[in-house]
C-alpha cells in the first residue's frame, strides 16, 4: 500500500470510529445514565450487556441475510441501523426503551467488521490486505484514544444523551463517506447454500475459540464496564479526570492491538492467548487489591487495557483457522463471541454489585471469568497443532 491511505479506507475507519464509540460511550456516564433512568449502577450495567447480545445476535444473522447483496449496499443498510438507532437511544423515555435500542444498536457491529474486511482487501489489492485492515481497525482504537474521552466530557457537561447523540452525527458522517468512496463491487456470493456456510460448526476448535473470546475476553469487561465508580468510589479520582483514565486505556488498547499481533506472528496463536490470559488474570487481581492509589491505578488502567486488546489478534487467527469454508461467518461469529464477553463481564460483575458488595468485586469476578477462559485455552493447546498453521493475509480478510 502507498503511503497515502485511499479515501475508502479511510471511510471504512470512520465506521469503525463510530461502532467503537458506541459500544464505550456509556461506559462514562453510567452513573448518569442510571440516575436518568432511575435505576441502579448495577441496573445500568444491562445496557452494556444489551448492546452487546445485539451484536452476538446481529453477527452471524445480518452476514447471512445480507450474503448476496453488493459489498457497499450492505454498508450503507448496516449504517443505516447503526444510526438509526443510536439516535432514537438518545431520545429514549425510559429504562425499557433503552434497552431495547442498545440491543438493536448493537446489531451491526459484526456484520460491518466482517464485511468491511473483504471490501478493504479489495480496494489494497494482493498482499495488502492485512494493511487495509489495520487502516480500518484502526478507527476502533483512536476511538478509545480520543473518541470515548470526548464523548464523555460531553455527557458530563452537557447530558448524556448528547453523547449518543454525536454517535448518530458519526453514523451520518460514515454513511456519506462510504456512499462517495467505496467501489461498486460485485458480491462474492453467487446464491450459494447458507447450508454450505455452517459446515464451520462442525468444527470442536471453533467453538473452543467462541469459549475462550467470549468468557476469557469478559474478564475484562467485568473491570471496564464499572471503571467510572471504581475511579471515583474507591481510587478517589474526581469524576472530570474520568475521560483521562479512559483515554490511557484507549492508549493501552492501541498499544496492545500492536502488541497481539506481534505475538501472533511470533508464536503459535494459542500459546500467545494462554500467556496473554495469564497475564489478564494476574492484572485484574493488582487492579483490585491497589485500587485505592492513584498512581498504580494509573499504570494498571494502561496495561489492563492493552492486555486485553493484545488477544484479539491470536484469538481472531484461532477462528479463521477454524472457519476456512466460511471465514467470513467465522469472523463474524468472533465479533459476536467478544461482545458475548462484554454481555457476560457486565452483567456478572454487575451481580456483586447489586449484592452489596464494594466496588473492586467485579474485578474478582473478571479474574474468574479469565481463568475459567485459561482452563479451555489450555485444553485447546493440547488438542492439536491445527488451529497453530500460519494464516495468510487473504485468509485473514476473506
Amino acid at each position: 500500500m502507498s503511503s497515502r491511505i485511499p479515501r475508502s479506507l479511510l471511510s471504512l475507519a470512520i465506521g469503525g470510529f463510530g461502532i467503537g464509540l458506541t459500544e464505550f460511550v456509556i461506559m462514562g456516564p453510567l452513573p448518569d445514565v442510571a440516575k436518568a433512568m432511575n435505576v441502579s449502577i448495577a441496573q445500568a450495567g444491562h445496557y452494556i450487556a444489551a448492546y452487546a447480545l445485539g451484536v452476538v445476535v446481529g453477527a452471524p444473522l445480518l452476514v447471512i441475510a445480507g450474503r448476496n447483496l453488493p459489498p457497499k449496499k450492505m454498508l450503507l443498510v448496516l449504517m443505516v441501523i447503526f444510526t438509526v438507532f443510536n439516535g432514537l437511544s438518545a431520545l429514549a423515555p425510559n429504562g425499557t426503551s433503552l434497552l431495547i435500542l442498545r440491543f438493536l444498536s448493537g446489531l451491526p457491529h459484526g456484520a460491518y467488521f466482517g464485511v468491511g474486511a473483504v471490501v478493504a482487501g479489495r480496494i489494497a489489492g494482493p498482499g495488502k490486505a492485512a494493511s487495509a485492515f489495520a487502516v480500518m481497525l484502526s478507527g476502533l482504537t483512536i476511538c478509545n484514544i480520543i473518541g470515548v474521552p470526548i464523548a464523555t466530557y460531553i455527557g458530563q457537561m452537557v447530558s448524556w444523551r448528547a453523547s449518543f447523540a454525536l454517535v448518530a452525527v458519526v453514523g451520518i458522517a460514515t454513511l456519506i463517506a462510504i456512499a462517495m468512496t467505496i467501489p461498486n463491487f460485485e458480491s462474492e456470493n453467487k446464491g450459494g447454500s447458507v447450508r454450505q456456510d455452517f459446515v464451520i460448526f462442525k468444527n470442536p476448535s471453533l467453538w473452543y475459540a467462541i469459549v475462550i473470546a467470549s468468557i476469557g475476553f469478559g474478564g475484562f469487561f467485568a473491570w471496564f464496564s464499572y471503571i467510572t465508580p471504581l475511579l471515583t468510589n474507591v481510587t478517589g479520582v474526581s469524576k472530570e479526570y474520568v475521560p483521562y483514565f479512559l483515554s490511557l486505556a484507549g492508549v493501552g488498547m492501541t498499544v496492545g492491538n500492536w502488541m497481539g499481533g506481534r505475538m501472533a506472528d511470533s508464536m503459535s496463536a494459542i500459546k500467545a492467548v494462554v500467556y496473554l490470559l495469564i497475564a489478564m488474570i494476574s492484572v485484574l487481581l493488582l487492579d483490585s487489591l491497589l485500587a485505592a492509589h492513584l498512581i498504580p491505578m494509573i499504570f494498571l488502567t494502561f496495561a489492563t487495557g492493552a492486555i486485553a486488546m493484545a488477544m484479539g489478534a491470536p484469538i481472531q487467527i484461532i477462528l479463521i483457522n477454524s472457519s476456512k469454508e466460511s471465514p467470513l461467518l467465522g469472523s463474524s461469529i468472533g465479533q459476536g463471541a467478544f461482545n458475548l464477553g462484554n454481555s457476560l463481564g457486565a452483567f456478572l460483575g454487575g451481580l456483586p454489585l447489586a449484592a452489596g458488595m464494594t466496588f473492586t468485586s467485579p474485578l474478582w469476578v473478571g479474574a474468574g471469568l479469565a481463568f475459567t477462559g485459561l482452563i479451555v485455552a489450555f485444553k485447546l493447546f493440547r488438542k492439536g497443532a491445527h488451529i497453530d498453521l500460519p494464516v495468510s493475509k487473504d485468509q485473514l480478510m476473506h
